[in-house]
């Protein structure tokens, strides 16, 4: 039986993710990628961007005001009720930017510090991803209803796909570079989503692995945390701790703990 409190996050979460997922898709312009109106097509992307949020945050403040909220770009709010709201508007904007269809809206509610709920659309793809804390992970896009999400059963690691990301700093993402070129040859191979909330349902759905990333915020990795593991996948950051800024790992059983101390062994959360 699903928490009532945890039904009704979820229901918000999805209105939210899907209002906002069809103002990102309606309102960029089809020459994003080239328009030269203004000073760069980025302030574009940063207008869309802004917009979501306070789409979503308005919402939750409409139905919930007592509620908290960790926004990307700024709609910070502190709540009274012990939930608080985790959104990433906008994740993968280069992708955004580009027309490249892996973009993602994500997001995550908490219920006295720990993630109850999470969703995540991916409107180019006709695909949305939610979890609910203990009630598995669930899926809708191209096929008929809800889809039970579950892991890949784990192969070698030598067979594994697994997905990462870069930073936009060139030192961190010459470092990055240097731990990807070590992985590949004990790999099948990496991929590089350009989402990182989608990567994470990608391993739910189980076109993944596994997947690594550091540097990423609590928004880009709340929703997309809760699907995996409802999903059965393990997810952590450096061994023994969470995901965090430092590192973060998500893997299936099998894949995760190899796939993790390699990373410590080759200083992936380090420059």
């Amino acid at each position: 039986m699903t928490d009532p409190l945890h039904k009704d996050l979820l229901e918000l979460a999805q209105e939210a993710a899907r209002r906002a997922g069809a103002l990102l898709r309606d309102g960029r312009p089809a020459d994003l990628a080239v328009a030269a109106t203004k000073s760069s097509p980025i302030d574009v992307v940063t207008e869309m961007d802004i917009a979501a949020e306070k789409l979503i945050t308005g919402l939750i403040a409409e139905r919930r005001p007592d509620d908290g909220i960790l926004g990307e770009e700024g709609g910070t709010t502190e709540g009274t009720s012990g939930v608080r709201w985790v959104i990433d508007p906008l994740d993968g904007t280069v992708n955004y930017l580009y027309g490249l269809p892996t973009w993602s809206v994500s997001i995550a509610a908490e219920q006295d510090g720990e993630t109850v709920v999470g969703v995540v659309t991916a409107p180019m793809r006709g695909e949305t991803f939610h979890a609910v804390l203990g009630g598995g992970a669930w899926a809708t896009g191209a096929w008929d209803g809800e889809r039970r999400l579950a892991c890949r059963p784990a192969p070698p690691l030598d067979q594994a796909l697994v997905s990462t990301g870069f930073n936009y700093v060139a030192d961190v993402r010459a470092h990055q570079a240097e731990v990807a070129r070590r992985l590949i040859p004990l790999l099948r191979d990496i991929r590089r989503g350009g989402s990182a909330a989608v990567d994470l349902c990608d391993l739910a759905a189980g076109r993944l692995d596994g997947y690594y990333e550091r540097g990423l915020h609590a928004w880009d990795l709340a929703a997309g945390d809760l699907i995996a593991r409802e999903a059965g996948a393990l997810t952590g950051g450096r061994p023994g701790e969470r995901p965090s800024g430092d590192l973060t790992v998500a893997g299936t059983p099998g894949v995760f703990e190899p796939l993790q101390r390699l990373l410590e062994d080759f200083g992936a959360w380090h420059d």
